[in-house]
């Protein structure tokens, strides 16, 4: 595919129209292309989405991997020319259904994972992080694949996402919006 016509402004309906496999990120109207993740992404994000997908089997909760549409601040009665942000994070879980449609996610996950790769290091520990925080986000993982680390962030009582714990690879992990769910890293981080 090619980049998108070059425009003052993209929205999401911008994002129905565009074909191929190259992954593209929407933030305050600018287009973000993404870089394909590496085979190492690839197999932590596999073993983390299998573990939250065992943990929630029969529960409300759903985990999504992506390519997966996440419009953080699209309100009800929004067109899709309206919604001028949509991420697409690594891994989204979401208890409330009412935020998931054909079309992806509406408004916050309860959880978001992002893997780091080097070019999107400041991105996601920076530009995501603001807008997960600003969207009501209420837990962020940041994955280390280079120094097989996670770092856990939560909402506190101001809406701020907090370092809450540091994981190393052979730790267990917890997850702090789901009741009595815990994430086997040495699984996450086999090698």
């Amino acid at each position: 595919m090619a980049q998108p016509a070059e425009k003052a402004r993209y929205t999401f309906a911008d994002a129905l129209t565009w074909e191929g496999n190259e992954r593209i990120e929407i933030i305050n109207g600018e287009a973000i292309m993404m870089a394909p993740p590496s085979s190492t992404h690839q197999e932590i994000s596999g073993a983390l989405f299998a573990q939250l997908y065992n943990y929630l089997e029969g529960k409300q909760c759903r985990v999504y991997a992506a390519p997966f549409a996440v419009r953080l601040f699209e309100q009800d009665g929004d067109a899709p020319e309206d919604v001028d942000t949509m991420v697409e994070p690594d891994l989204s879980v979401i208890c409330d259904r009412s935020k998931i449609d054909k079309r992806g996610c509406k408004g916050a996950p309860d959880l978001v994972i992002e893997i780091l790769s080097p070019s999107t290091r400041r991105h996601d520990r920076l530009v995501k992080l603001g807008l997960y925080q600003r969207a009501g986000v209420r837990e962020y993982w940041i994955v280390n694949p280079e120094d097989k680390t996670v770092q856990v962030m939560l909402q506190d009582d101001t809406g701020s996402l907090r370092i809450h714990e540091d994981y190393g690879q052979e730790e267990t992990a917890k997850v702090n919006v789901l009741e009595d769910c815990f994430i086997d890293l040495g699984k996450v981080f086999s090698e």
